[in-house]
């Protein structure tokens, strides 16, 4: 359990059991080729938010048999959940949005709510050329995620498609990531337990 600081947007309510710090442990294994890569890995993962509709969103991941923890890939991004844009909302770019705020309260909020919970966006940016856009659905504690689109600079590695499960289990936050890329269908990639440390 956690307690929701009165500071959270209300649009960030159904996301809020996300903020905060997590750290832990993951396998990594995937097919290149002919071969299987499999490794241990460490993770850190943060969701804040600077009092927008959004949580900025932030990972790093080293090999737990490099004694000198050098990142093994980190991670940027955005979630938030997923409406049509009103005229009252923010962008595109700097632009404010005109009149009241347009989720004043959860109450509100619970008016985006469909049978599978909320719809929600991420963004997510990789320092090796890859941007991805996930839409899916936040249901209590669950997350789902599936790639809208992936988008690759010219020296990034093939990567196509990608989903993402999120869950809180027993206070921990677990997820799992299928990728397809290098050749290779939507498979197993990697997986991990986190526990909050902050």
């Amino acid at each position: 359990m956690f307690d929701l600081d009165a500071s959270t947007p209300p649009e960030l309510v159904p996301l809020s059991w996300l903020i905060g710090v997590w750290e832990g442990t993951g396998v990594l294994d995937y097919r290149v080729g002919d071969d299987t890569v499999s490794h241990e890995f460490g993770q850190r993962v943060s969701f804040s938010h600077d009092g927008g509709s959004w949580l900025n969103y932030s990972s790093i991941s080293w090999l737990l048999d490099d004694p000198s923890r050098s990142p093994l890939t980190a991670e940027a991004g955005y979630w938030r959940l997923r409406y049509e844009p009103a005229a009252n909302d923010a962008g595109p770019g700097m632009l404010p949005g005109t009149g009241a705020r347009r989720f004043g309260s959860a109450e509100a909020v619970e008016t985006l709510r469909t049978d599978n919970g909320f719809e929600i966006e991420a963004s997510i940016v990789h320092p090796d050329g890859v941007d991805e856009l996930y839409i899916g659905h936040v249901n209590g504690p669950r997350i789902d995620l599936v790639t809208d689109a992936v988008m690759r600079s010219s020296t990034a590695k093939e990567y196509t498609a990608a989903t993402r499960l999120y869950g809180l289990v027993e206070s921990h936050l677990l997820w799992a990531w299928d990728i397809a890329a290098l050749g290779q269908d939507l498979r197993s990639h990697a997986s991990a337990r986190l526990a909050r440390t902050e």
